[in-house]
């Protein structure tokens, strides 16, 4: 009887320590975070209050225009990174010798070696005016001037996230890949599937939860972002997480506050429909044991 007790008493200190740690680390300053979101503001002074003033500035100002724009930008940047990343993952789980995956997957995270910031400053060098690229193109006559569009743009921007963020996606989807019974894509052959249309039916379908999961990586890195907008777009390329900096250095701490739930909701949403449309063991896949 002893035994038992002792047994369920260690469970719950193995299990509940560490669920005790992460509300303490992460869901305490989130609910922080949202208490001050309805706090007001007078002056350079906070007010502990319940009101919506905060997020009334926000929906009703051009801050939410910002919010539109930089949830556009974390869209269609996560589908290019997906559409980047996902033919590599395919790669490495189909193509590459199993002695050689591990080398693989390390050489993909060799740029996170590197300091997010100086990787980031060391594309506005070479998209630079007189940097590497444009050099480059006129050594070879392809242009006769410094192409101006290639820093400080959508496109300077859209190349700093998929630089930024697309390594981690490729992992999730290589997991999924991996993790997948070939006997199913074998069935496929068998029945008179062609290469195609087994991918199609087969492979993709059992590889999405590892796909969503990469997406989920990708748009919340990309969704959160400053640094590259700022270097890479310039001073008026603004993002949602430039306008909670701006807010905080006014020290308008409800707002940046409220802008932030926002930021995490939508987040949020993501992970539950993760969590809620996919199985997580088959994107754990051999992980988990699943043969």
């Amino acid at each position: 009887m002893k035994s038992i007790r002792f047994d369920a008493l260690l469970r719950v200190l193995v299990l509940g320590l560490p669920l005790l740690l992460v509300a303490i680390l992460i869901l305490g300053p989130l609910g922080i975070m949202v208490a001050v979101s309805f706090w007001k503001k007078t002056g350079f002074a906070m007010v502990p209050d319940v009101t919506w003033h905060a997020y009334a500035t926000f929906l009703s100002g051009v801050r939410i225009e910002v919010f539109w724009r930089s949830l556009w930008v974390a869209v269609s940047s996560t589908v290019l990174m997906l559409l980047i990343a996902y033919p590599l993952a395919y790669i490495v789980a189909k193509k590459v010798r199993p002695t050689l995956v591990g080398v693989t997957l390390f050489l993909f995270s060799v740029p996170f070696l590197v300091n997010f910031i100086i990787r980031t400053f060391s594309w506005s060098d070479i998209l630079g005016r007189s940097g590497f690229v444009n050099s480059a193109l006129m050594g070879l006559g392809l242009t006769d001037a410094p192409l101006d569009w290639l820093l400080y743009s959508d496109f300077a921007v859209y190349l700093g996230l998929v630089t930024a963020y697309m390594p981690f996606m490729i992992f999730p989807i290589w997991l999924s890949l991996s993790g997948t019974d070939k006997r199913y894509e074998q069935a496929s052959w068998v029945l008179g599937e062609g290469r195609l249309m087994t991918f199609w039916r087969v492979t993709l379908p059992l590889s999405l939860p590892g796909v969503f999961a990469a997406a989920i990586f990708g748009f919340v890195g990309a969704f959160g972002e400053f640094a590259v907008s700022v270097i890479l777009g310039g001073t008026g390329y603004q993002l949602l997480g430039n306008s909670i900096i701006s807010s905080l250095n006014v020290i308008n701490y409800p707002l940046a506050s409220a802008m932030s739930t926002f930021a995490v909701l939508v987040m949020l949403i993501l992970l539950v429909a993760w969590f809620f449309f996919f199985d997580l063991r088959l994107f754990l896949g051999k992980i988990m044991g699943r043969q």
